[in-house]
C-alpha cells in the first residue's frame, strides 16, 4: 500500500525503478492496482472535511500511466465523485476510462487486508448496490492535502488569519483573492487552499503583479480613514489591540519629564491600519476615532439628515 506521491516516483524515469511499476516489497510487477480516492478528504469524522481538489485528476493520470506501462494490467479506481472542474479536465478523466480502460467504481473502500501475497480490497458499488471484492497486487491511496505544520506560526508572526482547517485566509474570496488582512502580505498556491499547478501559477502571477504595483511609485498609498487615539483620555486597557484584525495597534509608555514611566496608552500604526473601526467600537473611554469619521462629523450628518426645513 503506497500513496500517490510514492506511485509518482515509481512511474518517473528518475525514480528508484527507472520508471517501471514495481512493488516496493518484492519488486514484482503488479497486475492489478486499486486506486482509492478521497483518503482522509471529505470525511470530518476520520480526516478532513474539505475536498483536496487535485486527487481526481492525478489519480486519472496515475491510472493512465499504469496502463501505458503494464499493458495487460488492471486498474481499478474507487471514487465518491469525479470533480474535474478545469479546462479539459473532464475529457482527461474520460480518456482514462474510454481509451485506457480503467475501471471506475463509484463507492468507498470499507476494508483492506493482506491475503497471502495479495491484498483483499472490500468496497461497495453505490450504482449497482453490490459489494465488490478485488484481489489487488498494489493499492494506491490519494491522501488528503493538508496545510504545512508551520503555517499557523508564520501566520501569527505576519498577523494574518487562518481558517479552521489551517489554511491562510484571503481578504475577500472574490474581490481580493490573493491579498490578506495585513497590507503587503499576499498568498499564492496551496497555503490558501488545495491547488493544482495551473491555479498556483495564476495566483503567483497575480501576487507578483500586486507586489510590483506597490513599488511602481516612490510613495505608498494608505487608507486615509485610519484610527487615531486620544492619549489624554486613553486608559491603556488595550482592548483595541486584542480585537484589531490587522495587528496595527501597540502599547506605548507615557513618561514624565525625568523619564519615569507613569502609564500606558494605545498607538495605531497608520501604515498598517485599514480603517475598519473595530477598535473604535470596543473602546471603553471613547478615545479612538476614525479620521474623517469623528463623532462630531457623524452627529452633524445625522442632524443634517433629520433637520426640518
Amino acid at each position: 500500500i503506497i500513496d500517490g506521491l510514492q506511485f509518482e516516483r515509481l512511474a518517473s524515469a528518475s525514480g528508484p525503478t527507472a520508471g517501471e511499476i514495481r512493488r516496493p516489497s518484492d519488486g514484482k510487477e503488479p497486475k492489478t492496482v486499486v486506486f482509492v480516492h478521497c483518503v482522509g478528504s471529505r470525511d470530518p469524522d476520520k480526516g478532513m472535511a474539505y475536498c483536496s481538489k487535485i486527487c481526481c485528476m492525478y489519480n486519472a493520470k496515475h491510472t493512465m500511466l499504469y496502463k501505458h506501462k503494464v499493458h495487460d494490467g488492471r486498474a481499478v479506481a474507487f471514487y465518491m465523485d469525479i470533480r474535474a472542474n478545469g479546462k479539459g479536465y473532464d475529457e482527461f478523466s474520460r480518456r482514462a476510462i474510454e481509451e485506457d480502460h480503467a475501471e471506475y467504481i463509484r463507492g468507498r473502500v470499507s476494508r483492506i487486508f493482506r491475503d497471502g501475497d495479495q491484498l483483499k480490497v472490500w468496497g461497495f458499488d453505490t450504482l449497482s448496490g453490490e459489494q465488490v471484492v478485488i484481489d489487488a497486487d498494489m493499492v494506491v491511496l490519494a491522501t488528503a492535502i493538508r496545510p504545512n505544520d508551520g503555517v499557523k506560526e508564520l501566520a501569527q508572526k505576519l498577523s494574518v488569519s487562518v481558517d479552521t482547517d489551517g489554511f491562510v485566509n484571503e481578504a475577500h474570496p472574490k474581490l481580493r483573492p490573493v491579498e490578506t488582512n495585513t497590507a503587503g502580505v499576499f498568498v499564492a498556491g496551496a497555503c490558501q487552499a488545495p491547488r493544482d499547478i495551473p491555479d498556483a501559477v495564476a495566483m503567483a502571477s497575480a501576487t507578483g503583479a500586486k507586489v510590483l504595483s506597490l513599488f511602481s511609485s516612490d510613495e505608498l498609498e494608505r487608507e486615509p480613514a485610519v484610527a487615531v487615539v486620544n492619549e489624554q483620555t486613553c486608559i491603556g486597557c488595550m482592548r483595541c489591540e486584542l480585537v484589531c484584525p490587522y495587528g496595527a495597534i501597540e502599547q506605548r509608555e507615557i513618561c514624565t519629564v525625568d523619564g519615569q514611566v507613569c502609564g500606558h496608552t494605545a498607538y495605531v500604526n497608520p501604515g498598517v491600519c485599514q480603517g475598519c473601526g473595530t477598535c473604535q467600537a470596543v473602546c471603553l473611554s471613547k478615545s479612538v476615532e476614525l479620521q474623517t469619521f469623528t463623532d462630531e462629523q457623524i452627529f452633524s450628518e445625522i442632524n443634517a439628515l433629520c433637520a426640518w426645513e
